[in-house]
């Protein structure tokens, strides 16, 4: 779709309009079009993926989660709550041509220092990390989490 690549996650479909130069695509979460960016395009097929195979319920993700770090309001691309509204899963999304390294890293460390979430993801479609909160430290998963049976 429009040039971006074919990213390591299942393909979706998403209903797309032209506005203009600009492409843009329906989020059903949000219930509007937003610009199809190539980060756009990482998150959604993310959501995609972590409603249809790791079992999280559609209305328990948030994007663009609010974050107050240091007096400044910053923004996690994508949260899972558990059943509590609590912060279960943070996901940071880059576009695909953005390396996923210590500076990804520190940015979701830094907003899960005050969110908390279990687990931490980072992707660019392409490279996807997942970590696990245990022990006081982070836990390099093999994959991503099971979000079904999680914070009921």
């Amino acid at each position: 779709m429009n040039g971006l690549p074919k990213l390591n996650f299942p393909a979706i479909r998403l209903r797309a309009r032209h506005r203009g130069a600009e492409v843009e695509v329906w989020d059903p979460l949000r219930g509007i079009y937003l610009v199809l960016t190539p980060e756009e395009w990482v998150r959604q097929h993310l959501i995609a993926y972590l409603v249809s195979r790791c079992g999280a319920r559609p209305m328990r993700i948030v994007q663009e989660y609010a974050v107050a770090l240091n007096g400044q309001s910053q923004r996690a691309d994508v949260v899972v709550v558990d059943a509590q509204a609590r912060p279960l899963l943070l996901a940071e999304c880059k576009a695909p041509q953005v390396k996923i390294d210590e500076r990804t890293l520190a940015q979701a460390v830094r907003y899960n220092s005050v969110l908390g979430a279990r687990y931490v993801v980072l992707t660019n479609g392409l490279c996807h990390y997942c970590c696990e909160w245990v022990d006081g430290a982070y836990r390099r998963l093999a994959g991503y989490p099971d979000l079904s049976e999680v914070g009921e």
